[in-house]
Parts: C-alpha cells; sequence; structure tokens
C-alpha cells in the first residue's frame, strides 16, 4: 500500500505548530533542523490527511498542514492503523515506525491553546530515520508491515522417526497465530521435528539465526532424563539469559504439581534472537505459551531499542 505526501514540516521549538517548507532532509537523527530531531525513537512525526479531516472536523475550522506539529503529511492510508517496527519506503528515503500516539500535554502545549484539541497524542505516529534523504510534497511511501518471523522446533525421537504425531509442535503454532490475529500483528512460523540431538539442534538454530527470525521456540528435552539435551545445548549460545518467565511459570504451575518444578527450561537472548525452551507435553505447552506471550511483543520492541513501558 502506498500513501502520498501532502506537505513536509518544520518548527524550531518543541510543542509548536510546524510550517510548510519545500522539502525536509533526513538524517540519523531525524529531520534537519527541526526541533524534534535527536537521538531518540521520536525522531520524525506523521499524520494522516485521514486523521486530520476528522479533527479538522471537530474544531470547526480549517486547519493548516504542520498545526498539529506533524513533520509528515501523507494522505491514503489510516496511520494510526500501523504499529511499531513497520516500515515507510521511499525512492531515496526509509523510515521505521516506532510509536503511536503519546501524551498528551493539554492546556500547557502551544498546539493545544492554538487548535484547541490535538491529534497527534491519539492518532499521530513517530518513526526513525532508517535510510537518509530528501522528502518533498508529492513523493511517495510504500507501507511495508513489520512481519515476525518465528522457528519453532520439536525435539522428540520418536515424533522425528514418524513414530508418533507431534502435537506439541502444532500447538505453539496455533496459539502464535491467534495471538498475533488478535493484534493485527503479520507472522511468519515454521515448524521442525529433529531428534534429541545436540548437533541438529544446534545447526537448526544457528541456521534461524543466519535467517534473523525474531524468536525460536523449543518444545521437548527440558527434563533431566538421558535425551533431554535441549536446555545444555541452548544455554551456552545464549548471550543474555532472562530467567524471571520461567521461574516465575515454574512456581505458577508448581505450587499445585511440584512435578512442574522439574523442567529446566530456559528463556534469553542469542544476538537479537528470542530464543524459549518449553518442555514436551500439550499441557505444558498451554501453560508457558499462556506466560510467554504476555510479554513477548514488549521483549521485541526493546530489543529493538523501543521501550513500551
Amino acid at each position: 500500500m502506498r500513501m502520498k505526501i501532502l506537505s513536509v514540516n518544520i518548527s524550531e521549538k518543541k510543542g509548536t505548530v510546524k510550517k510548510p517548507v519545500a522539502e525536509i532532509q533526513l538524517n540519523r537523527y531525524g529531520v534537519m533542523e527541526d526541533a524534534h530531531s535527536g537521538s531518540w525513537h521520536r525522531q520524525v512525526s506523521l499524520l494522516g490527511k485521514e486523521s486530520f479531516d476528522r479533527f479538522a472536523a471537530m474544531a470547526g475550522r480549517e486547519i493548516a498542514f504542520g498545526e498539529f506539529a506533524e513533520n509528515i503529511t501523507t494522505e491514503g492510508l489510516e496511520l494510526v492503523k500501523t504499529a511499531p517496527l513497520d516500515r515507510l519506503v521511499g525512492k531515496d528515503v526509509e523510515l521505521e515506525i516506532t510509536q503511536i500516539g503519546k501524551e498528551c500535554h493539554g492546556s500547557s502545549c502551544a498546539i493545544f491553546k492554538e487548535v484547541g484539541n490535538c491529534v497527534m497524542p491519539k492518532e499521530g505516529i513517530f518513526a526513525r530515520v532508517i535510510r537518509q534523504g530528501v522528502l518533498r510534497p508529492g513523493d511517495e511511501l510504500e507501507y511495508q508491515p513489520k512481519v515476525f518471523r518465528f522457528q519453532v522446533i520439536t525435539l522428540s525421537d520418536r515424533a522425528s522417526r514418524g513414530e508418533y504425531e507431534d502435537r506439541s509442535g502444532p500447538r505453539i503454532v496455533e496459539l502464535l497465530k491467534k495471538h498475533f490475529e488478535s493484534s493485527n500483528r503479520q507472522i511468519h512460523i515454521d515448524l521442525n521435528v529433529i531428534p534429541d540431538d545436540a548437533t541438529n539442534l544446534s545447526m537448526l538454530i544457528e541456521k534461524s539465526l543466519y535467517e534473523e527470525y525474531d524468536v525460536i521456540l523449543t518444545t521437548g528435552g527440558t527434563g533431566v532424563g538421558p535425551r533431554d539435551i535441549t536446555v545444555e545445548t541452548v544455554r551456552p549460545m545464549l548471550h543474555k539469559e532472562i530467567p524471571g518467565i520461567m521461574e516465575n511459570i515454574r512456581i505458577k504451575y508448581g505450587t499445585r504439581k511440584p512435578n512442574a518444578l522439574l523442567s529446566c527450561g530456559i528463556a534469553g537472548l542469542i544476538g537479537e534472537t528470542l530464543v524459549y525452551t518449553l518442555p514436551g507435553s500439550i499441557k505444558a505447552v498451554n501453560e508457558y505459551m499462556e506466560e510467554i506471550l504476555k510479554t513477548l511483543e514488549h521483549l521485541i520492541y526493546m530489543r529493538h531499542g523501543l521501550d513500551s513501558h
């Protein structure tokens, strides 16, 4: 989907309306000569004419481009329906969406005083510069939604030989699809079934890292049996462990069923990729995924430098 640039706007002070200009130069800090440029995640602000028109009607008067303090005024896409990590790509520039809306400062804001309301806290979006260049009215940007990529790995000697059907891996896939459909995010999932073999597992993880998967979830091999090798294989590969997730799950379910405390599952980061090792039963997958999904998107955002607190 493509959108057209109607206006590009600059202000020298924060909290003031912006004035249309012939072009803006986007550099690694945002819009050159604009008050909001800097080494942070809200370098560039955008507002769609679709939102602009709604709030102009509420204000009961015509509002000029830039009055809501947006750097870029667009037409053709409901920007408020985008999400962090989506991209806006033009011929010479590229932006990554980092935030939807912001805190409203109310009567202390010059925009609020002049216009009587402000659309940016509700429907404005913010972005950071990925590719530097010049942007002018009449240029177009293509909307490219972020696709979260998941690698799901079932470890089971018998399932890999076809002696029984893998149910845990498909259950993880089902829960991921249900969760992300509810938040209107796009996902891609690959499912692999391999033996309980450290070499096979480490090779598949390395391949997933090379192909830049966002998340790897394994199921099986987290116990203390002689063929349970998942945790021992994954832990040395981690750059940072995130112990609280698995500890909380073990305590939550272990108080009712002590055997749940025997799982050695871990969570952590290998580079930019999140890794979770889950037990192999359907019941455990349901319990673990219920807790993992509560913080999954937030963790992905944090790894991209976006703190959505």
